[in-house]
Order: structure tokens, then C-alpha cells, then sequence
């Protein structure tokens, strides 16, 4: 089987939002049994096919590197975070419907992944300190995903998703709302699925297909991925503070 291009998507969020059991329900089609705290980065392969069912179809492996969320020192924290930022061609928000506090932070985690946040890292942020404008040059496309909606108590579902949907029109991002253990909500024909889609078509589009002179040239990948068939490839545990970019 010839070798499949890549593209890398960062999956981004506070500890705790369900960012390993969304990854794995989107590589494995599977619900995650016992999860654990991702400590690094862990990196997931699931294959989509690009412009499904056009003639301009094509296979491409999608790269999900899922960063740990925990809170440190600037030093500490984020300077470790920094090299799996490195050449990304789109970004996933994760965030939990039922804290208000992971949602606030996504702000916090898109500044830092597109080196532009210059304040110490774990620092809560609002969208009252948010400016827009920030992100409307922004060549990255991005995806928020809201986890855990199943519980959210029926009489504060619409206030929830009210505030979802101001989050959505910030980063300029369609929304997924879901249940990470409830393969349903990403099942083939839904919208979530659709959304999903078109998100990954538009990040494949920007890497290969947009002429952009600003736009990175060089994409880090993971080369030991083989080419068929793609298993999960994981990076955690303290071995994963050591990782280091192929050589050019």
C-alpha cells in the first residue's frame, strides 16, 4: 500500500474534559473502558477519507495528538507543552458542558497553541478578557467539542448550549456536543459526523491544497506510523517529556 499523506490536529482542553476518550472513540470507534491522565502527549492515527464519494477522493491518515491538560508554572508547563505545538495544521477544543471553568480556559489553550499568549500558563481567562480580533487572521482551523452532555441537567441544557454556541462564534469553529462514552452521537449520517467531516477536509485543504506564503512548509510527523494498517501509536508516562521532532 503506497504511503498515506498526514496532517497533524492537536486535541486541546483542561484534565479531566475527556479529551483520551474522545480520541479514542474517534481512532478506535470504541469507547474508552478505563482512562487515564495523559502526562505528555499521547498521539492517536484514525483514517479519513477526504471529499468522500467525489471524484477528488482520497485517503489520509488524521494525526490526533492529544496534549495533557495539567496546571504549572510557566516554566515547567508550558516550555514542555511547546514541542507538540510545533507544525499544526488544525486544532480541537475540548471542554466540559458541565464546568463552566474548562470552557473559559479554551481560550487560554488556543492563545498558547498559536504562540500567542505571552502570560503565564494556567491562568483563567473569560470571554469578558477575550479579543476576537486575535483570531481573525487565523490560519489554523479549529473544531470545539463540548463532552459530557448527557449530564447536563434537562433544565440547564438551553443555558449551556446558549453559552456553547457564543464559544463557537468566538473561535469562528462549528460545535459537537456529545457523550464520549455513546458511540451514537458520531454515528455515519449524523450532523456530528458531518461536522466532524468537514472539519478534517478543511484542515487537509489549508496543508495541501491552500497556497499560502505564511503558512509552514515543513510537517513534523510521526514516522514510525506504518503505513498499513495504522495502529494507535502513543506517546504518555514521563517517557513522553522527552519527545523530540524527527531531524530535518
Amino acid at each position: 500500500m503506497a504511503s498515506l499523506d498526514r496532517v497533524k490536529v492537536l486535541v486541546l482542553g483542561d484534565s479531566g474534559v475527556g479529551k483520551s476518550s474522545l480520541v479514542h472513540l474517534l481512532c478506535q470507534n470504541q469507547v474508552l473502558g478505563n482512562p487515564s491522565w495523559t502526562v505528555g502527549c499521547s498521539v492517536d492515527v484514525r483514517v479519513h477519507d477526504y471529499r468522500e464519494g467525489t471524484p477528488e477522493e482520497k485517503t489520509y491518515y488524521i494525526e490526533l495528538w492529544d496534549v495533557g491538560g495539567s496546571v504549572g508554572s510557566a516554566s515547567s508547563v508550558k516550555s514542555t507543552r511547546a514541542v507538540f505545538y510545533n507544525s499544526v495544521n488544525g486544532i480541537v477544543l475540548v471542554h466540559d458542558l458541565t464546568n463552566k471553568k474548562s470552557s473559559q480556559n479554551l481560550y487560554r489553550w488556543s492563545l498558547e497553541a498559536l504562540n500567542k499568549d505571552s502570560s503565564p500558563t494556567g491562568v483563567i481567562v473569560s470571554n469578558g478578557d477575550y479579543d476576537r480580533e486575535q483570531f481573525a487572521d487565523n490560519p489554523v482551523p479549529l473544531l470545539l467539542i463540548g463532552t459530557k452532555y448527557d449530564q447536563i441537567p434537562e433544565n440547564k441544557r438551553n443555558e449551556v448550549l446558549t453559552r456553547t454556541a457564543f464559544l463557537s462564534e468566538d473561535f469562528n469553529a462549528e460545535e459537537i456536543n456529545l457523550d464520549c462514552t455513546n458511540p451514537r452521537y458520531l454515528a455515519a449520517g449524523s450532523s456530528n459526523a458531518v461536522k466532524l467531516s468537514r472539519f478534517f477536509d478543511k484542515v487537509i485543504e489549508k496543508r495541501y491544497f491552500t497556497k499560502d506564503p505564511n503558512q509552514v512548509s515543513v510537517f513534523y510527523s510521526l514516522t514510525s506510523i506504518p503505513d498499513s494498517p495504522p495502529p494507535a501509536y502513543r506517546l504518555h508516562g514521563p517517557q513522553a517529556f522527552q519527545f523530540q521532532e524527527p531531524a530535518l
